[in-house]
């Protein structure tokens, strides 16, 4: 089982959790050959309803203890760009795209996406959407 593994650490990203639940990303996530998409909430308002079918699963949570097994299952990590999150998933070496959170004020979190994509350990994005 393929799995995308969606984290937002202890905060609250509902952007994020918005974005890759929409059912357009959805439809990418599988057309990819993903059929499983974790996703650690924290403390959104954004719940998207777990469902399962024969072909793919959606699961939702907001915390555990550990992240390890959700790391370990995945094959590819969406995460915020909290240092913690970030580091935590390299040292799985797992691929990780990172998804800035735009609306922080004094955003250190683009300067820390910005070296580790300069260093070549991950890919970076916001959730804005624009269509040429």
């Amino acid at each position: 089982m393929k799995c995308v593994f969606v984290t937002v650490g202890t905060t609250s990203f509902d952007d994020l959790i918005a974005c890759v639940s929409a059912h357009d990303s959805l439809q990418i996530i599988k057309c990819l050959g993903y059929n499983r998409l974790i996703l650690q909430i924290g403390r959104g308002k954004v719940v998207p309803e777990p469902f399962s079918t024969e072909s793919f699963t959606l699961e939702v949570y907001r915390y555990k203890d550990s992240l390890k097994e959700d790391l370990d299952k995945a094959d590819l990590v969406i995460s915020h760009a909290g240092a913690g999150s970030c580091l935590e998933t390299l040292e799985k070496r797992k691929p990780l795209v990172v998804v800035v959170n735009e609306k922080l004020m004094n955003n250190h979190q683009l300067e820390l996406a910005k070296q580790l994509h300069k260093d070549g350990h991950l890919f970076y994005c916001t959730c804005r959407y624009t269509r040429d």
